[in-house]
């Protein structure tokens, strides 16, 4: 997935060089923590990289100590959904959030978003799928709807010109038309990601060249040993009318050789999973009351309080203990496929499903890291799926992801070692985006504006 123009905008003009001195760079590459560095930028990019004895800071440069401080790269959230979001682009950069992936949005509004940041706005990088590719009565409105292979390879071309870096494909997507957009993506040299549709097998879907497969849909049915009986009865509908009893049915006839079968077969494929264990574990829990008494949540404006209301989910928030139990289990379930997943050599990306229910932008990406590093995650091999992860993705890892000289100086200066615990990617001492440094101040001055410039109820 070679993306170009969307991550190397024509910047306004940017700060002077900026050396951070006597810090502990955690590269990106796997390799260890190199310790006493000097780490030069200049513009939007990473000049130099040594030690602090040898490469001193050159004249009129701003001077950052590191003395016990740790750099990393700069983090991506690789499932979000950004659209008209009040002060998204500053909560992300204020949670070290330098890079983003939309999965489904108005390329309208993205592309506004896109000049806004390249003039000056604090903001990530913005790699958009636009409109989602759904079948001929899609779920979200705003969908391309397609009934057929010619309106799917039609829908494919609509997409790229609307502006589109890659394809999503959704679940309702009939059999024909999937392969269909399969094909077309890969003609028009684009890819394709999303979910699993109801008619197509997650094994069918890696081995047809989807790049990524979101929120594990799909998975757990692909490791049943009733998989083909399930999918002649209709996934949907085993859903929609008995949801305990077809999770009940599908952790029960779990297969194990059927499952590293297709875990393998992802690794070959280069199949990546974006679990977004974050809205997955929310969604799970919307009986828990902690979820509404999250502090976060005085950052967010009213609109996306009440979509996260309760009647936005009546199945789920009016279930019955007993139900709740089985939704529990599931999604300890899920985390342990992740598990088995990455231990197979399966290829993961960090990513949130934004702003779905009690998914905070910047903020929550640091909840999937700490998931990810309970399913099993090494914390390196959990923030590789948020740095140099997302730059193999795009096909841009000479460019991204790691802090080397030369490449891209999205960079998060951490007062805490998150090899050591994952949660220290939270005790956030500046940002650089964008060829812009932004100090703890400036941080806090994009929370202060996130906090007190919402759209609240009695506006």
């Amino acid at each position: 997935m070679v993306v170009g123009s969307t991550l190397f905008p024509s910047w306004a003009p940017a700060q002077p060089t900026v050396a951070v001195t006597h810090v502990t760079v955690v590269d990106g590459t796997g390799a260890r923590p190199k310790s006493d560095q000097t780490v030069l930028v200049t513009g939007d990019r990473i000049m130099a990289v040594g030690k602090s004895r040898k490469l001193k800071p050159p004249a009129g440069a701003q001077v950052v100590d590191g003395t016990g401080k740790f750099l990393i790269p700069g983090l991506w959230d690789m499932h979000v959904h950004m659209s008209e979001l009040p002060h998204f682009s500053e909560l992300c950069i204020a949670n070290g959030v330098t890079g983003v992936r939309d999965m489904f949005g108005d390329m309208t509004n993205i592309v506004a978003e896109r000049k806004a940041i390249a003039s000056g706005k604090p903001g990530p990088r913005i790699v958009a799928a636009g409109r989602l590719i759904d079948g001929p009565k899609p779920i979200w409105p705003g969908s391309i709807a397609v009934g057929d292979a010619e309106e799917g390879r039609a829908a494919v071309l609509t997409a790229r010109r609307e502006g589109s870096d890659f394809i999503k494909v959704y679940s309702l997507l009939p059999r024909d038309a999937y392969f269909a957009i399969a094909a077309e993506t890969k003609r028009q040299g684009m890819v394709f990601a999303g979910h699993v549709p109801e008619a197509v097998s997650a094994a069918e879907a890696s081995d047809a060249g989807q790049k990524s497969i979101e929120h594990l849909t799909g998975i757990l049915l692909a490791c049943s040993s009733r998989e083909a009986e399930f999918r002649r009865i209709g996934t949907v509908k085993l859903y929609e009318t008995n949801l305990v009893n077809y999770l009940k049915s599908l952790m029960e006839t779990y297969d194990e050789k059927k499952a590293q079968a297709l875990f393998a077969r992802f690794k070959r494929n280069h199949t990546w999973q974006c679990p977004t264990l974050t809205v997955l574990d929310n969604i799970s829990h919307l009986d828990d009351g902690q979820l509404t008494n999250d502090y976060r949540l005085r950052y967010m404006d009213v609109e996306t309080l009440k979509y996260w209301g309760p009647q936005t989910y009546p199945g789920i928030t009016n279930a019955p203990p007993e139900k709740w139990a089985v939704i529990h289990r599931t999604d300890r379930v899920r985390r342990d496929l992740v598990g088995k997943m990455h231990r197979a050599g399966v290829e993961f990306l960090g990513g949130t499903d934004m702003p779905n229910p009690y998914c905070f932008p910047g903020f929550s990406l640091h909840d999937e890291l700490a998931k990810l590093v309970e399913s099993g995650l090494s914390p390196l091999e959990t923030l590789q799926a948020a740095t140099i992860n997302p730059a193999r993705y795009f096909d841009r890892a000479n460019d991204l992801g790691t802090i080397q000289a030369g490449k891209l100086a999205d960079l998060v200066l951490l007062d805490a070692n998150p090899l050591q615990d994952i949660h220290n990617t939270t005790k956030i001492r500046a940002v650089f985006a964008n060829g812009r440094f932004y100090d703890r101040a400036a941080l806090d001055q994009f929370l202060h504006n996130a906090e007190h410039g919402r759209r609240l109820p009695e506006e």
